[in-house]
């Protein structure tokens, strides 16, 4: 207790440079502890649910003439049956969505809410997944159809808990569907792979989907298995069901392969690759920022042993041990430790609005878990390190010290501190260069389609009259270039279908099934028709189809078509014509024209399978607007024209640009989080660099004064002080690029598309640090350069 007094009183003591230890210290803490919470909750996925390493999710394996694959969804009938016929499955439940992420509903009395998700589920859905359930049983609302249970959060914002129960709800999207209220249950956290706001009983869904095993796989379906049974144990059972219930005859002639297995629930999504790369590169950020805290505060202090070293000794002189001078110097680390927390954590909450836009989860979920236990171990260790060094150092004081001058520089320890820190420094600025040039190219990058002046809404929940009505309006104002309606964007992913040749039921490949468009679609989005033509339009019934450039390049691998693929038909499943024409449900269609292959998806998530789109002539569910010119007030204009001709919804355009750039909002994320661990990581490495000048200017004041007054120039004094941090400054520097440049590789490794890691990226990177550096210096040693000697000498 009594060193903590003296360290408390110390705290404002000259010379000590105790306010830059815990600046420094704290703002370390606050953005590195961030860091490790987050990677402690993606680990932590899916960990809440009871007996969680019980829960597996059911997977489909395919293998075709194309190659092979998984898909983490099934059939309807697949779950049911593990658990009717596989031994060992002690309960099965299914969950399929029936509306998008961010779905908008009305009540009787018009008025609107918001769900993130709303799925279909089976009644049995909380003995699987398991919450706690607020209101009603939901074994009996989720067994009747078009009853739906909803999250607190929803029920709260509705009225209540009590409030909700039997409230009709219709959602926009689906405008003649009503869904009565009967439960609620409590809400799903952050840290689960699977969201939603409201689940509706299965039993709406069509019994065909329901108990069908081929095709149709859109069911999410999860089991949990009897204590101590293994997923491998259930394999032979797995496969003789598949072969009960598959026509695998039909499949053979198909050409496909087909089974199921299981995937636990833990690994769905700590398990995926896009989380393992980023949460490797965060702990990297994590290690560089706490690292270089911790080296700055260790060199702060090893600098400050001239100034204390008559304390020190004087100690000694009265019985003082190593022992109680060390534990002097780790109360005084104690005392920084606990004051840079309590600003690290001042910091956190004050930022937490800014920390949740970068990470994406809220700074109560980060620091009010079961993580809080890591990150206080991360403090003790930071505290053993940031107080032993300096406490073994300054234990080592000689007692004689209190009766002479010392001057030991302790210029090894300095220098191999500050060198670390600028390796750090040099790897984040290099790496946030990289990230930076990724993130721009990607955003920049063409897509195969034109997108600078269109904007887009949802018109799902209007039948096929009002949105003829809608597109009719539009296209009369004068800021309207053009109109048309599609099924789906080119920015999501998209469902699959397999292709046939007549004649044969051998399927041949999968292709990214767009479905349907309107009229003037391939013209609005400038995708170039390179061979034969566009849609018949205007047509009730259009059995056409346009297929890309590596479809044609994809399909010359089975069929001969000497003179190309205009006029040939080919089968597609998931099309039916009104009558079953082969065993795997579809129908057959004339290839019209070959469009130029364009981007599906985003150059993370890149579909690169071949693409076919349809031709309908009722108007779509999405509705396209292409601008003379994209401004804010044309855009204004067209939303309240929606209006007029929608008023019971609150549609507006979304800017297709826009959502071009969210794409990669997680490259942008993590950008600025380098941006930020950068700058930190670079200013806690120049204020290391700043008192190491000081203390050098200090105890060198006498050797500086004496060149001098032998003629030495204001640059000859500076330039020796350059050369002794650029020694160290520039290979720091450049093991910190070479580090740079394997990091960022690695994280490139999850694009399709990707900038080279030109060498003079990492020399700008480097040079921008040096330059820094050598401004630093410059600045702290200009006064002493410039002062007059004598005054130097005189306080000697």
């Amino acid at each position: 207790m009594k060193n903590l007094n003296i360290a408390v009183r110390s705290l404002f003591k000259k010379g000590r440079h105790n306010g830059m230890k815990i600046v420094s210290l704290s703002v370390g803490l606050s953005v590195a502890l961030v860091l490790i919470a987050k990677i402690y909750f993606e680990q932590s996925y899916d960990t809440f649910y009871p007996d969680a390493d019980r829960i597996y999710r059911l997977t489909e394996s395919f293998v075709t003439a194309d190659g092979s694959g998984d898909f983490p969804q099934v059939p309807g009938a697949v779950a049911s049956g593990m658990k009717a016929e596989v031994p060992g499955i002690e309960e099965a439940t299914r969950l399929t969505y029936i509306a998008g992420e961010g779905t908008t509903f009305k009540t009787p009395e018009k008025e609107r809410y918001f769900a993130d998700y709303i799925l279909m589920a089976d009644s049995n859905v909380f003995d699987v997944l398991q919450r706690p359930i607020l209101l009603g049983n939901p074994r009996e609302v989720l067994a009747r159809p078009w009853y739906a249970m909803v999250s607190r959060s929803l029920a709260e914002k509705m009225g209540g808990i009590d409030a909700v129960n039997g409230i009709q709800i219709t959602p926009d999207d689906m405008p003649g569907m009503k869904l009565t209220i009967g439960g609620v249950f409590e809400d799903i956290p952050e840290n689960s792979h699977l969201r939603f706001d409201m689940l509706v009983s299965m039993n709406g869904m069509n019994e065909w989907s329901r108990t069908n095993w081929v095709g149709n796989d859109r069911y999410l379906s999860y089991v949990r298995l009897s204590p101590g049974v293994s997923p491998e144990s259930l394999k032979p059972a797995i496969h003789e069901m598949t072969l009960r219930h598959i026509d695998q005859e039909e499949m053979q002639k198909a050409g496909v392969e087909l089974d199921f297995f299981m995937k636990p629930m833990l690994e769905m999504h700590s398990g995926s690759s896009d989380v393992e790369n980023m949460m490797m590169m965060l702990a990297v950020l994590a290690f560089a920022l706490l690292f270089t805290a911790v080296m700055n505060y260790i060199l702060i202090a090893i600098s400050s042993i001239v100034n204390r070293t008559k304390e020190v000794a004087v100690h000694k002189s009265y019985g003082a041990s190593e022992g109680n001078i060390y534990s002097m110097i780790m109360s005084e680390t104690f005392v920084h430790m606990m004051i840079s927390l309590l600003l690290a954590i001042f910091i956190i909450f004050l930022c937490q609005d800014v920390i949740e836009d970068l990470l994406g989860v809220s700074v109560a979920n980060l620091l009010l878990s079961k993580g809080a236990w890591l990150l206080l171990m991360i403090c003790a260790v930071v505290f053993l390190l940031t107080g032993y060094v300096p406490g073994f150092l300054f234990a080592r004081i000689p007692v004689a010290s209190a009766f002479r001058n010392f001057r030991e520089s302790k210029r090894v320890w300095k220098l191999g501190l500050l060198f670390l820190q600028f390796i750090a420094a040099g790897l984040l600025v290099t790496l946030l260069m990289n990230v930076i040039r990724q993130h721009q190219f990607m955003i920049h990058d063409d897509p195969g389609y034109a997108y600078d002046r269109l904007a887009y809404c949802n018109i799902a929940g209007l039948d096929s009259t009002n949105r003829s009505k809608v597109s009719q309006e539009l296209m009369r104002m004068p800021e309207v270039e053009m109109v048309s309606t599609a099924y789906a964007l080119p920015l999501s992913g998209m469902s699959g279908n397999n292709i046939s040749l007549p004649g044969s039921e051998e399927q041949l490949f999968n292709v990214a099934d767009q479905y349907w468009v309107g009229n003037g679609y391939l013209e609005l989005m400038e995708i170039p028709v390179i061979e034969g033509r566009s849609f018949t339009e205007n047509v009730a019934v259009s059995y056409e189809i346009m297929v890309n450039r590596a479809f044609v390049e994809k399909i010359q691998m089975y069929a001969n078509w000497p003179d190309g693929p205009i006029g040939k038909q080919i089968f597609i499943t998931g099309h039916d014509q009104g009558e079953n024409v082969n065993a795997m449900s579809g129908g057959y269609y004339t290839i019209c024209g070959v469009y130029e292959n364009y981007r599906i998806g985003s150059l993370a998530r890149l579909d690169d399978r071949p693409s076919v789109l349809f031709y309908s002539s009722t108007p779509l569910s999405i509705q396209l607007v292409k601008f003379n010119t994209l401004t804010a007030e044309a855009v204004d204009k067209v939303n309240n024209r929606l209006l007029e001709v929608m008023p019971d919804r609150n549609e507006t355009l979304s800017i297709y640009s826009v959502d071009v750039v969210n794409l990669y909002r997680d490259s942008r994320k993590f950008r600025d989080q380098v941006l930020v661990g950068g700058i930190i990581t670079l200013i806690i490495s120049l204020i290391g660099l700043i008192g190491y000048t000081n203390d050098e200017i200090n105890r060198r004041r006498k050797e500086l004064a004496i060149r001098k007054v032998n003629g030495a120039e204001s640059f000859d004094i500076i330039r020796i002080f350059l050369k002794d941090i650029m020694q160290i400054a520039i290979p720091a520097v450049l093991i910190g690029c070479v580090g740079s440049y394997f990091i960022s590789d690695y994280w490139q490794e999850q694009f399709q598309k990707k900038v080279s890691l030109h060498p003079m990226v990492f020399i700008i990177g480097a040079l921008s640090v040096w330059v820094i550096v050598a401004i630093c210096v410059v600045y702290r040693t200009w006064k002493v350069a410039n002062s007059n000697p004598v005054e130097s000498l005189k306080s000697e």
